[in-house]
């Protein structure tokens, strides 16, 4: 991980999440206010047209009801007086041609009559855009009987009446309503912004602080970790997961300094007596049979360093996840050729195999075998002559165990988390009389879990150690 280019990223996005949070909410806001604004005036109008829809008919009913009586005769200022505003009135005759109009009627155009022609009667309509600003609502009815007197001119008997609402005082009370939503949305949205402005500004400490925690690590503090409260917030994750990832990174840090180390120390011995025999060579020491001595001991070193370079290529490519080999084997047969391998090598100790029959799995049988090798070559090299060692297979449902017990001294309680390790060896002196490099349990852990399969060791000192191996069957 760069921890720099952490802290670079950490930084510069504070303003970027704070302009994106602020234009998310802005968009929110306008969208929230707008709605709430287009809801509450389409809920005004819709109640204002109901109400004078309803207020249309209930009085062209009372008009009907009054015309209904029988013969009546009356002028324009008595129907005025009857109606009052905002209503007026339009009497026609047979032809759909005006007689009389009063009131609001006087506002109506001929389009306004012929338009109640085409509806039956009684039904409300509406007609706006009507001079400028006014908006009319109008419903015809019947009028037999009526008879109506007009100023210097005759009495007029009309096919019908017109009965008309002036409802331009809704439309102005509607765009009243407009005008003050807008400037409450506007005023609104300032002031929720501006509130917002400080709530992120309250929020976004913790990535400041974050961001100050990166800066020192950055410098070199590799010790110092983003703080967290405790509150499991987001921001507590994220510096959580944060401080994990500098973890790991230290702790890969330390194991590949180990590892350099490791392997420094590993070829430094073979290194060193190799030039010390060269150095006698040249210096004219080595003659007859000691110069065979001397490329006898050049040649075991050189062996003993092709063996850690191999190891630790092997524990590479594994790391690296490269695929193995999948073909059917049986483990109890590779368990029966390594351990009569050992039976040969090490024809002084007690090595036996026990096993309920073939154990079918899928692997690579070439690593398989090299596990039990390791296994049964650490049970042997790390015990007593007198100790005995004992491998075991067995079969479980979908599972395969091998295990490879000694009856050795045993491992302390407080080495075992480390037995895998790589080139960690129980011995502090870190002697190559005990065995190999250290790396024998590390690439059979590596093997077994590149075969997705299980190891562990239990061990006590005094009685003994068992490795166990747990593999899927196939």
């Amino acid at each position: 991980m760069n921890l720099a280019g952490l802290h670079g990223r950490l930084r510069p996005s504070r303003a970027g999440v704070r302009l994106r949070i602020l234009a998310g909410l802005a968009v929110l806001l306008v969208a929230g206010l707008t709605a709430s604004s287009v809801t509450s005036i389409l809920m005004l109008e819709s109640f204002l047209h109901k109400r004078n829809t309803r207020t249309l008919r209930d009085t062209s009913a009372r008009l009907q009801a009054v015309i209904a009586r029988g013969p009546q005769v009356a002028d324009g200022d008595q129907i005025s007086a009857l109606l009052g505003p905002p209503f007026g009135s339009i009497a026609i005759d047979a032809h759909d041609r005006i007689l009389l109009s009063t009131g609001s009627g006087d506002l109506a155009p001929e389009a306004l009559v012929r338009a109640t022609t085409t509806v039956p009667a009684g039904r409300v309509i509406d007609y706006g855009n009507v001079t400028g600003r006014d908006h009319l609502s109008a419903v015809r009815i019947p009028s037999p009987g009526l008879v109506l007197e007009r100023a210097g001119r005759s009495a007029v008997r009309p096919a019908a009446v017109i009965l008309v609402m002036d409802i331009a005082v809704d439309d102005s009370t509607t765009d009243t309503l407009v005008a003050r939503q807008l400037a409450i949305v506007a005023g609104a949205l300032v002031l929720l912004l501006a509130l917002a402005v400080l709530v992120l500004r309250l929020g976004m400490r913790p990535l400041a602080t974050m961001a100050a925690s990166a800066d020192a690590i950055a410098e070199g503090h590799l010790t110092e970790r983003l703080p967290t409260r405790g509150n499991r917030s987001e921001t507590d994750q994220l510096a959580e997961a944060v401080n994990r990832a500098f973890d790991a990174q230290a702790r890969a840090e330390a194991t590949v300094r180990s590892l350099a180390a490791d392997t420094s120390h590993e070829l430094r011995t073979p290194l060193s007596t190799i030039s010390g025999w060269l150095d006698l060579h040249r210096q004219g020491g080595l003659t007859g049979p000691r110069l065979e001595t001397a490329l006898g001991h050049i040649e075991n070193e050189v062996g003993r360093m092709r063996l850690l370079v191999e190891d630790l290529s092997l524990l590479a490519r594994l790391d690296a996840g490269r695929p193995i080999e999948q073909e059917p084997l049986d483990l109890t047969a590779l368990a029966a050729s390594v351990v009569e391998d050992a039976r040969v090598i090490y024809a002084a100790r007690s090595i036996t195999l026990t096993a309920t029959g073939p154990a079918r799995v899928t692997g690579d049988a070439a690593r398989l075998q090299q596990v039990l090798r390791n296994l049964v070559g650490n049970a042997v090299q790390h015990t007593p002559a007198q100790a005995a060692v004992h491998v075991t297979v067995t079969t479980t449902p979908g599972y395969v165990q091998v295990s490879v017990a000694d009856d050795g001294p045993g491992i302390a309680h407080d080495d075992l988390p480390r037995v895998f390790e790589r080139f960690w060896r129980a011995e502090a002196s870190r002697s190559r009389s005990y065995g190999g490099s250290g790396l024998g349990l590390a690439i059979v852990e590596a093997i077994v879990h590149a075969h997705h399969g299980h190891v562990s060791v239990e061990s006590a000192v005094g009685v003994g150690t068992t490795v166990t191996v747990r593999l899927m069957t196939g």
